[in-house]
């Protein structure tokens, strides 16, 4: 529902932009890390109740959780005032990162941003290669390595995606982005 109204909204504002630009635009918005940022802003990881394992584990609610808390959020104002109230309440929540944002210049993720960097300038597309996973099943890390040609970056996240993307960053910082 989160994602619905976002994209809507977009359209509305952007209905000349390609859907590519759209769809980055929309995914800067509603991935996992801005809904979390989102949801600490709201104050919710006060009103989440974690369980025993997830509260010796850290004070605060995870990322995921927040994500998902905020998700829940919109999704119980659907079902209890339907689309036109959870799109009014979406809209209000991400007001200012609406208004914020640069339609000529989406936001990218850093693998999607190496990608396209290293295909422009006619190199060899990153390989990814996971090196370590650390820590119990419900709070891993883990340790990825980026490597381009003979480049080689680290990056290490909570899960194997965010991982990867740290590792992106890293070797974009090498290569001087």
């Amino acid at each position: 529902m989160l994602g619905c109204a976002i994209a809507d909204e977009l359209y509305r504002r952007y209905p000349q932009l390609p859907e590519g630009k759209l769809t980055r635009l929309r995914a800067s918005l509603v991935r996992a890390e801005a809904l979390a940022e989102l949801a600490r802003e709201l104050g919710l990881p006060a009103l989440v109740r974690l369980g025993e394992g997830e509260l010796s584990a850290a004070p605060e609610p995870r990322a995921s959780i927040l994500a998902d808390a905020l998700e829940a959020l919109v999704g119980a104002i659907f079902v209890d005032g339907g689309y036109a109230a959870a799109r009014s309440s979406v809209l209000q929540v991400f007001g200012e990162r609406l208004a914020r944002l640069d339609p000529e210049q989406p936001a990218k993720d850093p693998k999607t941003e190496l990608q396209e960097r290293l295909q422009g300038e006619h190199r060899p597309l990153p390989v990814y290669r996971l090196l370590t996973v650390h820590g119990a099943a419900h709070r891993q890390s883990f340790e990825v390595a980026c490597v381009v040609g003979e480049l080689s970056a680290r990056g290490s996240g909570s899960s194997r995606q965010r991982a990867e993307q740290d590792a992106a960053r890293a070797m974009l910082e090498q290569l001087g982005a």
